[in-house]
């Protein structure tokens, strides 16, 4: 049976309400200084940034985000007996709270609803943090050693797990069929996975409002709007790849 591959950027959950970064109208272009609140060093480094970066997790819209019709889509493509897996560069867990089950989501880039500390690695719900600074704690120690609290997300300036990256590129190995949908395909390494999947016989499929610098490889570009041309792109597949 044919496996799908899918690789999910900002593009996909901007329906549920999650600016993108890098689009036209991205949170880095419209202020710059945002992506020191995301970046390692001056995260660390200093205290006033992580005070804000606190203050951008509490009014941010990825943890109370609720997934969309092309995530769902995705969890109904499952249902529907094609074998399917989720590369995410995102951090906000729609395709799990889709009904995609959890084993079949790579997160690349790891996820906002957990933090975990820099010094003893202990990790603990995003939401026990935000408690605590909604009731004063501008800037939440570790509970465990006092380190300080970081985000489980891979922030500018950190690599990715090198595990969730073997285990990106195997799926892509595999794939017959690789979406890149709502992805730039600009960062690295997660854009590489588009070439190696054309390299390994897949057939790819850009689904993105602006042209990607792999959108030559692929058999199938799609630049209408996400929320219906993905589940119409996969209920499609589903006809010609399903169960059975």
């Amino acid at each position: 049976m044919t496996l799908v591959a899918i690789l999910s950027g900002a593009g996909i959950s901007t329906d549920s309400g999650i600016p993108d970064y890098r689009g036209p109208q991205g949170l880095w272009r419209k202020d710059p200084e945002a992506e020191k609140l995301v970046t390692y060093a001056p995260y660390m480094s200093d205290p006033e940034i992580r005070r804000r970066s606190w203050q951008m997790r509490r009014a941010g819209a990825a943890v109370g985000a609720e997934p969309n019709a092309a995530h769902r889509a995705v969890a109904a493509l499952e249902r529907s007996g094609t074998p399917v897996r989720v590369i995410t560069q995102n951090i906000d867990g729609l395709h799990q709270r889709a009904g995609l089950s959890a084993r079949k989501v790579v997160e690349l880039h790891g996820t906002v609803h957990r933090v975990v500390c820099t010094r003893c690695h202990a990790g603990s719900p995003m939401a026990d943090a935000l408690s605590r600074v909604e009731a004063g704690e501008a800037d939440p120690p570790c509970t465990v050693c006092g380190g300080i609290l970081k985000p489980a997300t891979v922030m500018f300036g950190e690599r990715l797990d090198p595990q969730v990256l073997s285990d990106a590129m195997a799926i892509t190995k595999a794939s017959q069929v690789f979406i890149a949908v709502g992805t730039s395909l600009q960062v690295q390494p997660a854009a590489s996975l588009a070439g190696i999947a054309v390299e390994h016989g897949a057939r790819l499929v850009v689904v993105n409002a602006e042209p990607t610098p792999y959108d030559e490889l692929a058999e199938e570009i799609v630049r209408e709007p996400i929320g219906t041309a993905l589940p119409a792109l996969l209920e499609r597949l589903s006809a010609e790849h399903g169960a059975g």
